[in-house]
């Protein structure tokens, strides 16, 4: 690993983890096309679909923890959806990882291609009235909630993303939840899911521990000053930058298809 390689992983990680923290994802939306193109475009790495994915499911885990700790005093992550949504989404990731073993990297990126895909799409549904909602009064489908993150979770395995560019969304239109409530129990229901993604790319040897240990030492730098900016960010900014990433991001996907 020499100095440019470095630099390389370290603005990546660091750029990805500050946008995570701001809106409430885990980063693998921005990391993972960022990882893919990025070292080889620089001329200071090649990797692999499955050797990005294993990098992006461990250097998450870390990423997400810091952004959970600025945000533990905020009043904000809801409890009950974390339950439902937390476990479902854990057990889901815990499957994906697994058997994204068994894929080839043109599935990999197909399945990260529908996800992504799948949550620009929604992010350009109308929201109003959202953030309008008292934190106390703030209801949803448990059922739907825990169904949707299980399914979510087996998708993020697979492609070594928690899920949360997908569960941001599910949160914000299906399940109804305002929008910083979204933020703060997304990134919690991230860390729970990147448990499941993590362990799979580990066991399954996915995981290149140098550039992930550089991206994690960029996250935990990043990750809760992203998150404290996010905390004084008008809502309706917050979702155009997220929305704007994850269609980017699909649109890149499919033209290298």
């Amino acid at each position: 690993m020499d100095f440019a390689f470095i630099v390389t992983m370290f603005l990546i990680g660091f750029i990805g983890s500050f946008i995570s923290g701001m809106v409430g994802i885990g980063g693998s939306i921005i990391k993972y096309p960022m990882l893919l193109y990025l070292p080889p475009l620089l001329g200071v790495a090649a990797f692999t679909a499955h050797e990005v994915s294993g990098i992006s499911a461990i250097q998450v885990f870390f990423a997400t923890i810091s952004g959970v700790w600025a945000y533990r005093k905020s009043g904000l992550i809801n409890k009950a959806l974390l339950l439902y949504m937390g476990v479902s989404v854990l057990l889901g990731s815990f499957i994906g990882g697994f058997g994204s073993d068994l894929l080839s990297e043109n599935m990999v990126n197909l399945v990260y291609g529908l996800l992504a895909t799948i949550a620009a799409i929604m992010m350009f549904v109308p929201k109003k009235g959202l953030d309008d909602i008292p934190a106390e009064q703030v209801t949803f489908n448990k059922w739907v909630a825990a169904s949707l993150s299980f399914l979510v979770g087996i998708g993020a395995g697979i492609v070594g993303a928690a899920g949360a560019f997908i569960l941001v969304p599910i949160m914000l239109v299906v399940l109804k939840i305002p929008t910083r409530m979204t933020i703060a129990t997304s990134l919690a229901i991230t860390f729970l899911s990147s448990i499941g993604s993590t362990v799979g790319k580990v066991v399954t040897d996915q995981v290149l521990y140098g550039p992930a240990a550089i991206m994690i030492v960029a996250s935990v730098l990043a990750a809760p000053l992203g998150a404290k900016v996010g905390q004084k960010m008008n809502t309706k900014i917050l979702q155009g930058i997220l929305a704007v990433l994850i269609l980017g991001t699909a649109i890149k996907i499919w033209l290298d298809f």
